[in-house]
């Protein structure tokens, strides 16, 4: 599961990365490969030339939209756990990042099967306020961390 209890105290999520940075070489590299390979046909033609920019536009392309989507996964939340406050911390790529405390003893995580942005929507309700938490889990691990959540708060009371 792409999240991690460090301690009784600290939870660290983050989202899933299927494509490290030694796959995205290997992928660019086999990709433009392959969309290479037709050309040798027109190897001393002037062919070659007119096709060539589409080649190096797709290629181009798809490193662009793998770098956007990899910087969209750059994403942490951090949950602390001490004995008068908790602390999730939410934080995005390079922008600052957003805090939440709260008093673990009134904090609850809920659970909204639907009407949320995505099934299984979960947040941690306390202090006021209700925050988001995991919103890139999918709906078995939002449900499996609400449980242990739950069961990490309800012993520290």
């Amino acid at each position: 599961m792409p999240y991690r209890w460090n301690s009784k105290t600290h939870l660290a999520l983050w989202p899933h990365r299927s494509l490290p940075a030694s796959g995205f070489v290997a992928f660019i590299g086999v990709t433009a490969a392959l969309l290479a390979f037709p050309l040798l046909t027109q190897l001393g033609t002037p062919a070659l030339w007119m096709l060539l920019p589409f080649l190096l536009a797709a290629i181009a392309a798809i490193w662009f939209a793998l770098m956007k989507s990899s910087r969209d996964r750059e994403m942490l939340e951090e949950l602390t756990l001490r004995a008068d406050i908790m602390t999730l911390t939410q934080r995005k790529g390079r922008s600052a990042p957003q805090t939440w405390e709260g008093n673990p003893y009134w904090a609850r995580p809920v659970i909204y099967p639907t009407g949320g942005p995505v099934p299984n929507y979960l947040t941690l309700k306390g202090s006021g306020r209700e925050v988001e938490m995991g919103r890139f889990l999918t709906e078995d691990e939002r449900l499996a961390l609400k449980t242990e959540l739950e069961r990490v708060l309800n012993t520290r009371t």
